[in-house]
């Protein structure tokens, strides 16, 4: 079978001349034979099925240099390329439309909200850490400071403690970044993904550590939100306690999918078990949100070592009689020892107040 012209090659393939050359110049589809004395670039017809290939990446947006890559692969190694290529596509093209909502959101509030956050505001915190009434070592980190508020739990077990240390620690640099709210959200998401290759850089040959982490990150009148695991977030507000985050454990998703109903979940043996954390899974994926900053708001960030012994109905009273953080935190410390404190305990409290 004799060699086909760059022309027929091309209509064989279905690709352009041009892309042709383009592949030859970066080593992913040389020609079989250049003429010499024309310079023809010639192919032969047993490349056509690798060209259609080299097309079919294109398509799926694959960079030249990883294409290159996958094409010296055999088979079956290189499906497992493309599917790991197209996961991690679709992890940033999911991160890249939670952004674009949020910033929609934050775009589209209404001009009430924004007379309000047109104000000054301070912030004044309060953190505290209990190891309880069982436990014999912490793994609970809370930090609090004028720009940043955060609660890690590292999961029980060797580098538990280091794990929520490092997570805390990766997001304390962002306290001397300065810039518009709307770089917050993109800020967090990179410190989230070093936090990650720090915990997991913390890795044994028999224990990998890991962590859940609630933080808040404020630049002026907003706040920038981030969560994985199941740390919370709460908002007491004009009078109502509301949860910012939800739970990335296995019982919530059987919640969601209404395979168990909420007092199933919270009595389940399962209820820790966690789908999401730093350090776990292949890759980890946070919840980001941007939210306005209003005089008047307290905040709390906690492990489970306080929700899940201490029910909403008693943090709304404790968060709502205490006259600042630092009597809250004292207080709901206390809430918890009350209730047995069979965990570490962990919480900030914060109050966004009028300058």
């Amino acid at each position: 079978m004799g060699l086909l012209t760059i022309g027929a090659f091309a209509r064989a393939a279905g690709l352009t001349p041009k892309a042709l050359r383009l592949y030859g110049r970066v080593g992913v589809l040389a020609p079989a034979a250049v003429d010499s004395e024309s310079g023809y670039r010639l192919y032969d017809p047993r490349q056509v099925p690798l060209a259609r290939l080299v097309a079919q990446l294109r398509r799926i947006g694959m960079p030249l240099a990883q294409i290159r890559a996958v094409c010296e692969l055999e088979p079956a190694a290189a499906a497992q390329a493309v599917t790991a290529y197209w996961r991690q596509v679709s992890v940033d093209t999911a991160a890249r439309a939670r952004l674009a909502g949020l910033l929609v959101d934050h775009l589209s509030e209404g001009s009430a909200t924004v007379s309000r956050t047109n104000r000054t505001v301070a912030v004044r915190y309060a953190a505290g850490c209990d190891t309880g009434a069982v436990r014999d070592s912490n793994e609970d980190v809370a930090y609090a400071s004028e720009r940043l508020l955060a609660v890690a739990d590292g999961v029980r077990g060797p580098g538990g403690a280091a794990a929520s240390a490092a997570a805390v620690d990766a997001l304390t640099a962002l306290e001397l970044a300065d810039g518009p709210a709307v770089d917050l959200l993109t800020m967090l998401a990179g410190a989230v993904t070093d936090a990650d290759r720090v915990v997991r850089e913390l890795a044994t040959d028999d224990h990998q550590p890991a962590t859940t982490l609630t933080a808040l990150l404020r630049s002026g009148t907003h706040l920038a939100l981030v969560h994985v695991g199941d740390t919370r977030a709460y908002l007491l507000r004009d009078g109502e306690l509301s949860l910012l985050t939800q739970d990335h454990t296995w019982v919530q998703t059987q919640v969601d999918q209404g395979r168990l109903d909420r007092d199933e979940a919270g009595a389940h043996p399962q209820r820790a078990v966690l789908v999401r954390a730093l350090g776990g899974g292949q890759q980890v994926e946070a919840d980001l949100a941007l939210r306005a900053a209003l005089p008047g708001d307290r905040y709390l960030l906690c492990s489970d070592g306080l929700w899940a012994v201490v029910d909403r109905v008693a943090l709304f009273s404790t968060l709502s009689a205490a006259a600042d953080p630092e009597h809250a935190v004292r207080a709901l410390v206390h809430d918890a020892r009350a209730a047995g404190a069979p965990d570490n305990i962990a919480c900030v409290v914060a109050d966004v107040v009028a300058v």
